[in-house]
This record gives structure tokens, C-alpha cells and sequence, in this order.
């Protein structure tokens, strides 16, 4: 009877400890998986954000830079920058910015070659005039004289001039001019002139307005 009940104890307990082991293996099996899930979300990488977008202002700065109108700008302005400046020489051979002295002397070079139109350019048209023939005249009989010279010169020159301004917009010059040529006779001639020439700064440019010539050699 004692080993029966010995038996039946055994089995029983061999029994227990069975249905512990059965009863403890579901959470050691469950408890990894959990350990392993948590372990994953907390290693998982965030999602790259989307590339930020330009904004509207920046969009609107970037189209205006690349439009049309801007690349003409752009064209204009540097063909502006690479276009030559005007010489300057081509500016100061008019009478606005050459001066009276400078004037006379360039009146009596033109005398050799007969260049009226030097003469023309500093004459005024309401010019008044004594001539070295004694003679009244004005603008038009004063070319006339000119295109009549038929004399071959050697030179002509301004041997003294004497500049005096009456004011910012009046200047007097007195002076004595030397020719030397050949006559349309074939004589050669050595003439000295005495002069008196009235000029004025009319709209920024130096006209001769009055002129008196007196032959006093040749």
C-alpha cells in the first residue's frame, strides 16, 4: 500500500513540474519576439524629409534673371560698355570749343590753300567789314574775295596778335599778318596786313561779327 501511494506521489509530482514547463515556455517564446519588435521601432531610421522647395520669391528672382528682358538688358548694357568713346579731337576742331586765338591763327593758315570753308564757318552771317581795299563789306562779298585770290602763296602767318576779352561773351583782336607767294601775274609779293577783328559767343560758339584790314607793305 505505501508503494502505491509512493507511486501515485511520484506521478503527480512529475506531472506538476510538466505542466509548469509547459505553462512557462509560451512567455519565454512570446518575450524575445516583444524584446525584438521593441528593439526594431527604437532602432528604425526617421524617414529623410522631402527636398525643400525654392521659395515663390526666390522662384520669381531666379525666372526674372534668366527672361528675355533681362538678357537684352544685359546685351544693351554691355554693348554700351565695349562702344568706342567719340574722339576728342573730332569735338575740339569746331568752333564751340576752340578759342578766339586759336581761331585767327587757323583763318590765316586757310589763306594759302583758299579755304573758304574755314572762313565761312567763323564768320558771322550779320558780319560788317572794312577790306584792305578800303572797301565796305559783309559776309558774302568778303567769300567772294576769296574764291577770286588766284595768288600762289609761299606762307602766311600771324606775326602778332593781341587778344583782349570785354566781357565773357566779347573779344577783340588786333593783330599784323605777313603773306609771301607768287601774284596771278607771275611777281613775287611780300605783304604785311594791320587788323582789328570784333568777335562774339553766340548759342556757345565764337563768331567773327566785325573786321577791319589795312595794307601797309607790298
Amino acid at each position: 500500500m505505501k508503494i502505491i501511494i509512493s507511486f501515485l506521489a511520484t506521478v503527480f509530482l512529475a506531472a506538476m513540474t510538466f505542466a509548469q514547463e509547459e505553462s512557462a515556455s509560451p512567455a519565454e517564446s512570446t518575450a524575445p519576439a516583444t524584446e525584438e519588435k521593441a528593439s526594431a521601432t527604437v532602432e528604425e531610421p526617421p524617414a529623410p524629409k522631402p527636398a525643400e522647395t525654392a521659395t515663390p520669391a526666390a522662384a520669381r528672382k531666379a525666372e526674372a534673371a534668366t527672361s528675355p528682358a533681362a538678357a537684352a538688358k544685359r546685351e544693351a548694357a554691355t554693348a554700351t560698355a565695349a562702344k568706342p568713346a567719340a574722339p576728342a579731337a573730332a569735338a575740339a576742331s569746331s568752333g564751340k570749343k576752340m578759342g578766339v586765338r586759336d581761331m585767327e591763327e587757323k583763318w590765316e593758315a586757310s589763306v594759302p590753300s583758299h579755304d573758304v570753308s574755314t572762313v565761312q564757318g567763323f564768320v558771322a552771317s550779320d558780319f560788317v567789314g572794312i577790306s584792305s581795299q578800303g572797301k565796305f563789306t559783309d559776309k558774302a562779298s568778303m567769300l567772294a574775295e576769296y574764291k577770286k585770290d588766284k595768288d600762289t602763296y609761299k606762307s602766311a602767318k600771324n606775326e602778332k596778335l593781341n587778344v583782349k576779352n570785354f566781357g565773357p561773351t566779347v573779344t577783340v583782336v588786333t593783330g599784323r599778318a605777313r603773306e609771301k607767294g607768287t601774284g596771278k601775274d607771275g611777281k613775287p609779293f611780300d605783304r604785311t596786313f594791320l587788323f582789328t577783328d570784333t568777335w562774339m559767343l553766340r548759342g556757345g560758339q565764337w563768331q567773327c561779327v566785325a573786321s577791319q584790314v589795312n595794307k601797309i607793305k607790298g
